[in-house]
C-alpha cells in the first residue's frame, strides 16, 4: 500500500499546474514563471504529457478544454475527431486494439492550437513553437519510465500479440522497463519539431498529414488525408447547471458531460449535510445517482448531428426532481448495464490573472489502438471502438459521425468566477470519480487532497473484473460494506488506493485571499504545483 499523502494540498498565490507526471507539471509552472498565462501553461503541460504518458494521451488522441477567461468568459474546446467516410466492412462488433479500431481522426492538436487562438485573443504571448519546446526535448533527449506506464506495459503484456506497435516500440530488449529506465521516443520529437515549425494544421491538411494518412492506411486503417483534413475542434457553449451556490461547467454532446451534471443535479436535491461522508448512506446515494444518469446517457447521448439529445430536458428541474425520487435510501437499484474501458490524462492551471483551464486529453484504452501511425512516432487512438453497430442505436457507426466520449473536464464557479477547476481519467468511472470529489470538496469542504485520497467505488466492469459489482477500495470500512450488501448492492472489493480507481486532480480558488490550493491524485505518479513569488515577479 502507499504512503499516506501529506495533509495539505500544495498552495500558492501566483499560479499553479497539476497533471499525472510530475515533469509535466513542471513544465507547465516554467511557462507561468516565465510570464505565461494558465492557458499557454495547459499546453505545454499536455503537450509534454503526449511524451512522458504515451499509455494515456497522445498526438494520435482527443482533447477537450474548459478555458475561463479573466473577464469572466468561458470557452469550451472540443477536440474531437471523426469516423472515416469509408466505414464498410463492419459487422459484429468493432475491434477495439488493431487498425480497423483506428476509424476516428485526432482532435487532440487541433484543440490545444484552439485554445492557442484563444489564448492570444486574451492577451497571451508565448509562440505555438516555443510551447512544444519542453515536449521535443523530453522526446529528444529523454525522459524517465514511470510507475503508471510501467504498470500499464506490464499489465498488457499477455495482449502483446495485439499491440505489436506498442511493445515494438515501448519495451526494451522484449522487456517491461524498469521505473525510471530513461526512454527517448526520436520519431516523435521530430514529429513535434515540424509541428512547432509549420504550425499545428501540418498534423491535418501538410506533409505531415500526408505521412500520418500513409502510416495509417499501410497498417489498415480506413483513414485517409481527406479524413484528416475535415477535423476541426470546435468551440462551444458550455452545458450549466446550479449546485449548491455555484454552478457547474461541462462539454455538450456526444460527450458524458451531461451525465456528470445530471448526477450532480440529482446529489441536488439531498441534504448531504445530514448524510455523513464516507458512510453507507454517502456511498449508497452517490450510487444510486449514477445508475439513473447513466440510463439516461446510454440512450440519448451521441452526436447531436445526427440524432436528438434531450439536453434542456435531461436537465430540467422536472427530470432531475423524478430521477432523485426515484432512489430508494434502503435498496439498490439492480445493474446489469454495460461499461466502457478507456484512460485519459487531466491537466488543470490556473494564473494570477485570472485565467483557467480544465483539460483532459485520451488515446481511449491505454495504448489505444495500439496502431503506430508509420514513421510518425504517432500512436493512434480507438475511440471509434465505443460506436455501435445496432442501427437503433443512438451511437451507431456512420461516416463522418463524432462518436459518444467518456470524456469531461469539469469546472466549478460561484460569482461567475472559477472556484474549482477539475477532472479525472477513468472513462465510465469519470463521473462517478467527479460525483465524489466534488461533494467532498464542496459538501464537506475538504482540502483537495484530502479530497482526492478518500476511498472511491466503480460501479461495472474494471480491467482485471468482468462483473457488473460495486468495487470499492478496501479502506472502506467492513461496517459500510456489509451495510451497502444488505441494500442489495454486488461488491467487489480493490485494493486501498488502486489504480484501476481513475487519476483525478483538482485546484480550488479563493476569491477573498488569491489563494490556490492544488493536488493530483495520490494513486498516480502526478503532483500540483504552485509558482513561486520570486518567480512569478521576475
Amino acid at each position: 500500500m502507499r504512503q499516506p499523502p501529506p495533509v495539505q494540498s500544495t498552495a500558492s498565490k501566483f499560479g499553479m499546474v497539476t497533471s499525472p507526471h510530475l515533469v509535466a507539471t513542471q513544465c507547465g509552472v516554467r511557462v507561468l514563471e516565465g510570464g505565461g498565462n494558465a492557458i499557454e501553461a495547459a499546453i505545454a503541460t499536455a503537450a509534454a504529457l503526449c511524451v512522458t504518458h504515451p499509455h494515456f494521451c497522445g498526438l494520435g488522441g482527443d482533447a477537450f478544454l474548459i478555458i475561463a477567461g479573466a473577464n469572466g468568459l468561458i470557452r469550451n474546446v472540443s477536440g474531437m475527431g471523426q469516423a472515416a467516410h469509408k466505414v464498410d466492412g463492419y459487422c459484429g462488433s468493432i475491434p477495439v486494439r488493431g487498425p480497423r479500431s483506428a476509424l476516428t481522426t485526432a482532435g487532440t492538436v487541433d484543440a490545444l492550437r484552439c485554445a492557442w487562438d484563444i489564448s492570444t485573443q486574451m492577451g497571451g504571448k508565448r509562440s505555438w513553437g516555443s510551447l512544444l519546446k519542453p515536449a521535443i526535448a523530453l522526446a529528444r533527449e529523454g525522459y524517465e519510465v514511470s510507475n503508471s506506464e510501467r504498470f500499464w506495459l506490464d499489465f498488457r503484456r499477455a495482449q502483446s500479440h495485439e499491440m505489436p506497435d506498442v511493445f515494438s516500440q515501448f519495451s526494451m530488449d522484449g522487456r517491461v522497463p524498469e521505473v525510471g529506465t530513461v526512454r527517448k521516443q526520436l520519431q516523435l520529437a521530430r514529429t513535434l519539431e515540424l509541428l512547432a515549425d509549420r504550425g499545428p494544421r501540418d498534423f491535418y491538411e501538410g506533409d505531415l498529414a500526408a505521412r500520418l494518412a500513409q502510416g495509417l492506411a499501410q497498417a489498415g486503417s480506413p483513414l485517409t488525408a481527406s479524413d484528416l483534413a475535415r477535423t476541426q475542434a470546435r468551440v462551444e457553449e458550455p452545458l450549466r447547471l446550479p449546485y449548491r451556490d455555484g454552478t457547474l461547467i461541462a462539454h455538450q454532446p456526444p460527450t458524458q458531460g451531461i451525465t456528470s451534471l445530471q448526477i450532480m443535479g440529482i446529489l441536488e436535491r439531498f441534504d448531504l449535510q445530514n448524510i455523513p461522508q464516507g458512510s453507507a448512506d454517502y456511498y449508497h446515494l452517490l450510487v444510486e445517482a449514477v445508475k439513473q444518469a447513466f440510463l439516461d446517457r446510454d440512450r440519448f447521448v451521441a452526436d447531436p448531428e445526427y440524432v436528438d439529445v434531450p439536453v434542456d430536458w435531461l436537465l430540467s428541474a422536472g427530470h432531475l426532481d423524478g430521477q432523485a425520487a426515484s432512489i430508494h435510501m434502503q435498496s439498490a437499484l439492480p445493474w446489469p448495464q454495460r461499461f466502457k474501458t478507456g484512460d485519459t490524462v487531466f491537466v488543470g492551471a490556473a494564473d494570477a490573472q485570472g485565467h483557467a483551464v480544465s483539460l483532459l486529453a485520451t488515446v481511449y484504452f491505454d495504448w489505444g489502438s495500439g496502431v503506430m501511425a508509420g514513421d510518425t512516432g504517432v500512436l493512434w487512438h480507438n475511440r471509434g471502438a465505443s460506436f455501435s453497430l445496432d442501427p437503433a442505436h443512438p451511437n451507431v457507426l456512420a461516416p463522418g459521425k463524432r462518436p459518444f466520449h467518456t470524456l469531461n473536464p469539469g469546472m466549478y464557479l460561484q460569482g461567475g468566477q472559477p472556484k474549482i477547476i477539475y477532472g479525472t481519467q477513468g472513462a465510465d468511472g469519470q463521473p462517478q470519480t467527479l460525483a465524489a470529489i466534488l461533494t467532498r470538496m464542496i459538501d464537506y469542504k475538504m482540502d483537495p487532497l484530502q479530497a482526492l485520497a478518500q476511498p472511491r467505488f466503480l460501479l461495472g466492469k474494471t480491467f482485471s473484473d468482468t462483473g457488473e459489482t460495486l468495487k470499492l477500495e478496501a479502506d472502506v470500512p467492513l461496517a459500510v460494506q456489509n451495510e451497502l450488501t444488505r441494500r442489495g448492492h454486488v461488491l467487489r472489493k480493490l485494493d486501498a488506493q488502486s489504480p484501476l480507481m481513475g487519476h483525478p486532480g483538482a485546484i480550488v480558488l479563493d476569491a477573498d485571499t488569491g489563494l490556490m490550493r492544488g493536488a493530483h491524485d495520490p494513486r498516480s505518479d502526478g503532483r500540483a504545483l504552485g509558482v513561486h513569488a520570486m518567480a512569478a515577479e521576475a
